[in-house]
């Protein structure tokens, strides 16, 4: 284990938790659209709002759990009493009215404690925690780079795995965390996203696959899709459904652990624990002792280590046994060794 020289100093400073991102982007829906009609306006935009909210209910469900797993609870069906208790507020985003009609796109922002309860109370396992930032790279034939790479955006807000999207040119399908970090990391992007496009205009098809300082690994392809637009949110699907397959926890099994945090600096040091922080995987994690080398560090994990293992290296982090202790290292430090 690593030589405690500086612990009583620091640990007065650090602390032992740490403050887990903004889950609003997750809870909120945006560009919802409504179109209806009532003998006034005002009753019509009321049967608007009520409509966005069972609208934006059904998709932050089918966002955060998996189909098999509704499936297996029978369903979650939303009605308007439902819909009402999960909002929080209706936000509007474009509207025209008059003669009756309301029409519009609608954004609504949804109650995370609600929603969490309905769906313990359902027995249904949900996944509402992002996946860390990753530098979206989309790749295509020289003719539709550009337009390929402005469907995407200058980023994905609300999906369950965040990315902004490269600007740099470049980039193919076999493109590495040497190629892709100079632009990633200046975006506090630990990992990049390589979506590949093929097929035809009306048969858009992408190969997704992630890149990070120990490799690159394939997560898949998307199904058929008539327009960029269509297949930009099939990456998004895509995924999004393979960060839930990854990280929902179905048991209260744990493992409780102690590990050596290596870092080469106090910044190395606050994203080293802040990986350990955000895991979804993670629990209980407690900072024990900090020296000049690194720090002693406590925490439960679900699943196993290999498990661990994976979610860590999306976050930047190296996880191994030395002499049969868990060591953890910057995976970016390592990789530029």
């Amino acid at each position: 284990m690593i030589r405690l020289v500086l612990a009583a100093m620091l640990m007065s400073l650090i602390g032992t938790g740490y403050v887990y991102a903004d889950t609003k982007d997750v809870y909120t829906i945006r560009n919802i659209s409504v179109d209806e009609t009532a003998p006034s306006v005002i009753e019509a935009r009321e049967k608007a709002m009520a409509a966005a909210r069972a609208s934006a209910a059904r998709q932050l469900i089918n966002k955060i759990t998996l189909a098999s797993d509704r499936n297996a609870a029978g369903g979650v069906p939303v009605d308007g009493s439902l819909a009402s208790r999960f909002t929080a507020a209706v936000d509007v985003e474009e509207e025209t009215a008059g003669a009756g009609r309301y029409r519009g796109k609608l954004a609504v922002v949804l109650n995370p404690q609600t929603v969490r309860a309905h769906l313990d109370s359902l027995k249904v396992p949900y996944m509402d925690q992002q996946a860390p930032l990753a530098l979206m790279v989309p790749v295509a034939g020289s003719g539709l780079q550009a337009a390929w790479s402005e469907a995407f955006g200058e980023r994905n807000r609300g999906a369950l795995v965040p990315s902004v999207t490269a600007t740099s040119s470049g980039y193919t399908a076999f493109s590495s965390w040497s190629d892709i970090s100079p632009e990633a990391t200046p975006k506090n992007a630990k990992r990049g996203i390589i979506a590949e496009l093929q097929g035809r205009d009306g048969a858009w098809r992408v190969v997704v696959s992630t890149v990070t300082a120990t490799g690159n690994e394939p997560v898949g392809a998307t199904p058929p899709a008539p327009t960029l637009q269509a297949a930009v949110d099939a990456v998004t699907n895509l995924l999004d459904e393979s960060w839930k397959q990854s990280s929902i926890i179905r048991d209260s099994n744990r493992t409780k652990v102690t590990a050596s945090v290596l870092f080469t600096s106090l910044v190395e040091w606050n994203t080293l624990r802040g990986a350990l922080a955000r895991s979804p995987l993670v629990s209980d994690f407690r900072t024990t002792a900090v020296a000049r080398e690194g720090a002693l560090v406590t925490f439960s994990y679900a699943g196993d280590e290999n498990r661990l293992r994976n979610d860590l290296v999306q976050r930047g982090v190296t996880l191994a046994r030395e002499n049969n202790e868990l060591t953890l290292r910057s995976a970016v430090s390592t990789s530029v060794q």
